[in-house]
């Protein structure tokens, strides 16, 4: 059944997604940037669970918009230090408050109690 919410979620978050011109891994990026502000490409990619060389490319996209800017390390020149701009986290607000809007759609559906639990049991599934 998870799997199953899975791909129900992603399908109604990539309308969104692509009405404000990302693409879901981009989505990740500034919300991950957005929740710690500094850090390299091998420990975004870490945190994130993906490849540190394939978000060279969703980095390379969000820089050319200027949702995020990318700086040599100080401490180790080989390494880039990224931060999300305002306009990126002005976009990734606004995506997030479009996700959230049609989450309430789906939530409205269960009773109060049932929400209740719901939304427990998944915040317990997700932070453990």
């Amino acid at each position: 059944m998870l799997a199953q919410l899975t791909r129900e979620t992603v399908a109604a978050e990539q309308p969104v997604l692509d009405a404000h011109g990302l693409s879901m891994w981009a989505y990740i990026v500034l919300s991950a940037l957005d929740n710690s502000p500094i850090r390299t490409q091998a420990t975004l990619a870490e945190s994130i669970g993906a490849d540190k060389t394939r978000i060279i490319p969703v980095l390379d996209e969000l820089q050319k918009h200027r949702y995020i800017e990318r700086v040599p390390d100080p401490d180790d020149r080989r390494a880039r230090l990224l931060t999300i701009t305002e306009s990126g986290r002005s976009i990734k607000n606004a995506v997030q408050a479009d996700i959230q809007r049609g989450e309430e759609r789906w939530l409205a559906h269960l009773s109060t109690e049932d929400r209740s639990v719901f939304l427990r049991v998944l915040q317990q599934l997700t932070f453990g």
